[in-house]
């Protein structure tokens, strides 16, 4: 039997062992980020039918980055926020919108103008909300509404459970209904309660990141500067690097899709084919960019005479047409965009293929810069695609940026996150109320349990050297037996 002070001593040291084996993130995993990812969402599908069908004959357009995928889904990307694992806590904002125009009037406005943007969606306890600014003209009346941030639909997430995932977390199919405040800013088309198309997501979370180790500042030698190297040689910060002449070109890249009905074309039933990017060209999901530009830039002028690295060749059934060597002409506020075009064996050099605006193409804060301005097809181009589309055909927008400075920077691409796909459309089994999210397990609960079992190891050991002091102290000096 134990004696009191004994007794004491090791209940002390049970508790001071086990305080410091089990790590804090076991009592409260902190939250991540959430960097990178996309959202696809068609809005609703019978609204997009109405809208070109032939009742509104009108369109819709994507503006800022956003991309289609599947039949009917738009692809919202670049998502930014935080998760919390523990709480199950989750809010990301994606980028880009969807503009919807129809009912062509007399004067040339349209009755129906609806824009859809920057969704963000927001789980915690349970329920969810997605958010997105809009923009529309009322039915009747024509009176425009603008309303950042809408909690437009609320999310079913039945049978869903949000903690405890990894990286990345991915929902499909989760289905959506349109909220009172929704139905105001979707400018009355459905009363609240409409269901919307389900919703699906995948997104990066990066683990919370360490604080470096403090170490101790270094002393300066007498007789020496701290700004000195050991070796006594200045050190030199980035800013003190040589810069191109002032106002020059440094670096400009351009955006261009091409065309999204061609692009889907291409991947769809008829051509079955894909798009391949080599020699430095970057995939932007709705677009693709033409980076390491070279040339000349006027800024007092806005003139730029650049080429670009960086080729796509979409193949296909009876199709293999390649665009490389991509160049840009910008004068008097148009600019003009060429490229190589292999077509059937044949390379035709330097074909003008669009000309878009570029007004007002000087320097703000060390970038020039054009966002996605319209593009009408040339006379070269409409050969370059085989009488596809005619001379005049509007394409897809073209971005432009040329930095002077050296602390500019061109704008990032779209961030689509991880194992992206063309085509991620839904399954319809998963758009129910027991859509489960793909949550890949943390590592958090399984280092918990090894700290545990050292733990364990650890008390064990500490319990069995209390009992033998005990002893020593009951029978002197003399050596206990087993």
């Amino acid at each position: 039997m134990l004696s009191r002070p004994a007794r004491a001593l090791a209940v002390a040291l049970f508790t001071a062992l086990f305080a410091g084996l089990v790590p804090v993130g076991a009592a409260h995993a902190e939250s991540r980020t959430v960097r990178g990812g996309r959202l696809d969402w068609g809005i609703k599908s019978s609204f997009q039918s109405y809208v070109t069908g032939p009742i509104a004959q009108g369109s819709w357009g994507l503006t800022g980055g956003a991309a289609t995928v599947g039949g009917s889904q738009f692809r919202f990307h670049s998502a930014q926020g935080s998760y919390d694992p523990e709480t199950g806590a989750f809010e990301a904002a994606f980028a880009g919108g969807v503009h919807f125009t129809g009912h062509r009037k007399a004067d040339g406005t349209d009755e129906l103008d609806l824009t859809v943007s920057r969704p963000r969606i927001r789980i915690q306890g349970g329920n969810g909300t997605l958010y997105a600014d809009m923009a529309s003209k009322a039915k009747g009346s024509g009176r425009v509404t603008t309303s950042s941030q809408v909690p437009l639909a609320t999310l079913g997430l039945g049978g869903i459970d949000m903690r405890g995932g990894g990286s990345p977390i991915s929902l499909a199919g989760v289905p959506a209904t349109l909220t009172s405040q929704g139905a105001s800013a979707f400018a009355g088309y459905y009363p609240a309660g409409t269901p919307l198309d389900p919703v699906s997501l995948t997104v990066d979370v990066k683990a919370p990141q360490q604080a470096p180790p403090t170490t101790a500042p270094t002393t300066a030698p007498p007789g020496t500067t701290p700004s000195a190297t050991p070796s006594g040689t200045p050190s030199v910060t980035p800013s003190a690097t040589a810069s191109a002449p002032s106002g020059g070109l440094r670096t400009a890249a351009v955006d261009w899709g091409v065309r999204r009905t061609f692009r889907e074309y291409v991947t769809g039933a008829i051509s079955q084919g894909k798009w391949t990017l080599a020699d430095g060209a970057q995939d932007g999901g709705a677009l693709f960019r033409f980076a390491d530009g070279k040339g000349t830039y006027d800024p007092k002028k806005g003139t730029l005479d650049a080429a670009f690295a960086g080729s796509v060749r979409f193949t296909g059934a009876h199709l293999d047409l390649t665009l490389g060597k991509v160049t840009v002409k910008v004068t008097g506020g148009t600019g003009t965009l060429s490229a190589d075009v292999t077509s059937t064996g044949k390379t035709d050099r330097a074909v003008p293929l669009v000309t878009f605006a570029a007004r007002d193409f000087t320097p703000k804060n060390g970038t020039a810069a054009v966002t996605e301005a319209p593009a009408t097809l040339t006379e070269g181009g409409a050969k370059a695609f085989g009488g596809m589309y005619k001379s005049g055909t509007a394409m897809d927008p073209v971005s432009l940026a040329v930095t002077v400075d050296a602390k500019a920077q061109l704008p990032a691409l779209p961030d689509l996150g991880s194992e992206t796909t063309q085509s991620a459309a839904p399954s319809k089994q998963a758009a129910s109320a027991t859509a489960a999210p793909a949550l890949a397990a943390t590592s958090s609960s399984s280092s918990t349990g090894t700290y545990l079992a050292i733990g364990a190891g650890v008390l064990l050991v500490a319990t069995l050297a209390v009992f033998v002091a005990v002893r020593r102290r009951r029978h002197g000096s003399g050596t206990p037996t087993a």
